[in-house]
C-alpha cells in the first residue's frame, strides 16, 4: 500500500510555541487550517481528543463540510461512548464525509486522566474492553438484522444500525506500546499508532506488532503509524537555531514537567529513556523536546533542512511504516512549510522509489 501522510486539526490559534488561554473553537480558524491540510496534500488529520476538550466526533463532522479529500481520523476513548451508539456516530461521519471516516481507539493512558470522565478500569482492563469495542464496532457496521451482545464490559439488546459506511466498514487505528497494545492492536486492529522513536527500538516494535498479528492468525497486518514533530530550515545551520528556540520555548511554557512524575504510559516512559540515552539519534531524530514536555503524547522532532528530515522519514518507511505523522510546534505555519518544502521531497523520492 502507498506511504500516505497524516498531520493533526487545532480548533483555535494556539500552539506549543505560543499557547493561548481559552478553550473556545475558532470557527474561522478551523476552517483556514482544514484548507491549510488539504492545501499542503496531507492525506489523512487526527482529531485529536482530551478530557477537556471539545468533541472529537463533533468537529469531525464539521470538517466533512468544509473539507474535500483528507480522510478524517477521530481519536475516541471507549469509555465516553457506549459501543452502539459510537458505530452509529462514525457511520454518520462516514456518509457525511463520503467515505473518509477513520476511528482511532484510545485506550488511556493514565488512571487520573480516565477518571476525570468517570472511568476507573485499570490499564489492562481498558485494552480489554478496547477489544471488545473493535470486535463489535465492525458486527454493528454489517449486521443486517436485530442482534444481541453479552460481553464483559458491554451488554445490549435487538440493535440493528440503518446508517452504515459507505464502503461497508471503517478503518480502525490503535496504538500504544505495552505487551497489551501489541497484543490487541496486533490481533485486531487495521493501523497501529507508535511515536517517534529511534530505528532499532522502532523496529523492534514492529516485530512485536507482527507477532501478534500471526498468533491471532491474521492473513494480513495492521498498517504502522509513525509520528514525528519535524524543525525544517533552509540550511542544516538555521533547523539547529530553529531548533533550540523552538526547545526554549517548550521549556518555558512547561516549567516543572516531569518534576517528580514519571508518566504511566508506556510510550512516553520509552521516549523519555531515549532521551536519557542521547540527544540525536539516527539521521535526525532530536529527543530533548520529549523531555521538555516529560513526552506528554508524540514530542520527539527530526532536525535539518527537508532534504535531511525526508531522508530520516523514509528510514522509518523503509522498516515498514506506511503511515507517517508528521506536525510541528508552529502548527499553522507548519503545516505550510511542510507542504511547500518536506511533503514534496518525501513523494518525489517515494515516487522514484515505487514505494
Amino acid at each position: 500500500m502507498a506511504v500516505e501522510f497524516i498531520s493533526q486539526v487545532h480548533v483555535r490559534d494556539s500552539s506549543d510555541l505560543h499557547p493561548k488561554p481559552g478553550a473556545g473553537i475558532d470557527v474561522e480558524f478551523l476552517r483556514r487550517y482544514a484548507d491549510a491540510l488539504e492545501a499542503a496534500g496531507f492525506d489523512y488529520t487526527l482529531v485529536p481528543y482530551g478530557s477537556s476538550g471539545f468533541s472529537s466526533l463533533g468537529v469531525a463532522d464539521a470538517l466533512s463540510q468544509i473539507t474535500e479529500r483528507i480522510k478524517l481520523v477521530v481519536a475516541l476513548r471507549p469509555n465516553i461512548i457506549h459501543l452502539v451508539a459510537a458505530a452509529q456516530a462514525l457511520s454518520t461521519l462516514d456518509q457525511l464525509s463520503k467515505g473518509r471516516a477513520v476511528v482511532h481507539i484510545i485506550s488511556g493512558g493514565t488512571d487520573a486522566e480516565q477518571a476525570r470522565q468517570g472511568d476507573y478500569l485499570t490499564k489492562s482492563e481498558r485494552y480489554s474492553r478496547s477489544a471488545e469495542f473493535i470486535e463489535i464496532l465492525r458486527q454493528a457496521w454489517t449486521q443486517s438484522t436485530p442482534w444481541s451482545h453479552a460481553g464483559e464490559h458491554y451488554r445490549f439488546d435487538d440493535f440493528v444500525a440503518d446508517v452504515r459506511p459507505v464502503n461497508g466498514t471503517i478503518p480502525i487505528s490503535l496504538g500504544g506500546s505495552s505487551a497489551d497494545a501489541y497484543r490487541v492492536g496486533g490481533s485486531l486492529a487495521d493501523i497501529f499508532g507508535l511515536w517517534g522513536e529511534p530505528l532499532a527500538q522502532t523496529q523492534e516494535q514492529i516485530a512485536s506488532i507482527h507477532e501478534q498479528a500471526e498468533l491471532a492468525g491474521r492473513a494480513d497486518k495492521p498498517r504502522i503509524w509513525v509520528t514525528f514533530r519535524p524543525i525544517i530550515a533552509a540550511t542544516e545551520e538555521k533547523a539547529w537555531e530553529k531548533a533550540h528556540a523552538v526547545l526554549g520555548a517548550l521549556q518555558r511554557n512547561h516549567v516543572g514537567a516531569g518534576e517528580h512524575n514519571v508518566p504511566e504510559n508506556t510510550g512516553s516512559q520509552r521516549l523519555l529513556e531515549a532521551a536519557k540515552a542521547g540527544e540525536l539519534h539516527d539521521r535526525a531524530l532530536w529527543t530533548p523536546t520529549a523531555t521538555a514536555t516529560n513526552a506528554s503524547g508524540a514530542s520527539t522532532a527530526l532536525v535539518g533542512t527537508p532534504e535531511t528530515v525526508a531522508a530520516a522519514i523514509l528510514d522509518y518507511v523503509e522498516l515498514g511504516a506506511d503511515l507517517i505523522s508528521i506536525r510541528g510546534y508552529d502548527n499553522l505555519n507548519d503545516v505550510v512549510d511542510y507542504g511547500k518544502y518536506l511533503l514534496p521531497i518525501l513523494r518525489e523520492e517515494l515516487a522514484s522509489a515505487k514505494v
